[in-house]
Parts: structure tokens; C-alpha cells; sequence
């Protein structure tokens, strides 16, 4: 009777541990969209194509930098790629509401090239009659203040210099059809 309990405890204690202590905790959100609901049209290809804001609290200790990913798992040809950010301080707790059509970003913020062969935000823009996607944007924690990529990398150079570098991540996703 006392065994699961103690068990439970354990187990807890221990991803805990594995995720860095305050991973659990890391959590992005947005207020132009909630975390399984719509984005409004003036962020997707059928709007004004802005990126929307983000913010996120209680990143891991040890955090030196952040990298977001948005990808659509959904689309017709495998997953798109539709933004790459990296290199962002820890400093930063948020991206403003377009942000990613800024050319020139500060701080030492990089973009990557996006599915769409270009930097910066490019929003969601399903096929038309292709029904309803997702739109994944993934934020993840890292032990390191940069990458060492230049500006324009792609996606798989992005991932690969992230790795062994991954404190915590946390993600919302948004929904868009045409």
C-alpha cells in the first residue's frame, strides 16, 4: 500500500531531474492566439503575413540562448518549415508581433531559411481546400549563448548544432485552414 506512493515519488523526482528542474515549468504562449485554437488571418499568407508574439516564462537554469522552429506537420509534402530563429539571449522573454518581417533583427539574432527559400516569418498558407493544419512553434531552451551558425542557415544545420545543447522545451500550436 505504501510502495506506489513511494514509487510515484521516485519516478517524479526523476524526470525532474532528467528535464533540468525548471523544464517542466517552460511554457510559451500568445495573446493574438491560444494553444490549439485558430490564428487569425492577418498572420497567415491571406493577411498581413506578420509573425504573431510570443512569450514564454520560466525557462531552465542554465539557459544561455533560445531557438524557435515553426513548422506545419500537415502539409502535403512532409513538414514546412515556415520560421527559423536562433541565437536569441536569455535575456529575451518574448518576440513582438512582427518581429519576423524585420530585416535587420539586434542582439545578435539569427534567422534561418524557411521552406519558403527565405529569412524571416513566412505565415501560414495551407493549399486551398487542403483542409485545416497545424502549426507547431517550438521553443527550446539551450546551454549555449550561440550555435555558431551564420544568419540564413538551414533548419538541419540548426538542429544538428542543438544537439547535446537542449534544456528544455515547450511549444503552441495554432490552426489554420483556407
Amino acid at each position: 500500500m505504501y510502495r506506489l506512493p513511494a514509487v510515484v515519488l521516485l519516478l517524479l523526482l526523476s524526470v525532474t531531474f532528467i528535464k533540468g528542474g525548471d523544464a517542466m515549468s517552460f511554457r510559451i504562449t500568445s495573446n493574438d492566439f491560444k494553444d490549439g485554437e485558430a490564428i487569425p488571418r492577418m498572420f497567415s499568407c491571406d493577411g498581413d503575413d506578420l509573425s504573431p508574439e510570443l512569450k514564454w516564462t520560466d525557462p531552465p537554469e542554465g539557459t544561455k540562448s533560445f531557438a524557435l522552429i515553426v513548422e506545419d506537420p500537415d502539409a502535403p509534402v512532409g513538414t514546412f518549415t515556415h520560421w527559423i530563429v536562433y541565437d536569441m539571449p536569455s535575456t529575451f522573454k518574448e518576440l513582438y508581433r512582427g518581429i519576423g518581417n524585420d530585416i535587420d533583427l539586434k542582439d545578435g539574432i539569427k534567422e534561418g531559411v524557411s521552406d519558403f527559400g527565405f529569412r524571416g516569418y513566412g505565415g501560414p498558407c495551407p493549399p486551398k481546400g487542403h483542409g485545416t493544419h497545424r502549426y507547431n512553434f517550438i521553443l527550446r531552451a539551450l546551454d549555449v549563448a550561440t550555435l555558431g551558425l551564420p544568419d540564413s542557415a538551414k533548419k538541419s544545420s540548426v538542429k544538428d548544432a542543438m544537439k547535446g545543447h537542449v534544456l528544455g522545451e515547450t511549444k503552441i500550436t495554432g490552426v489554420y485552414g483556407r
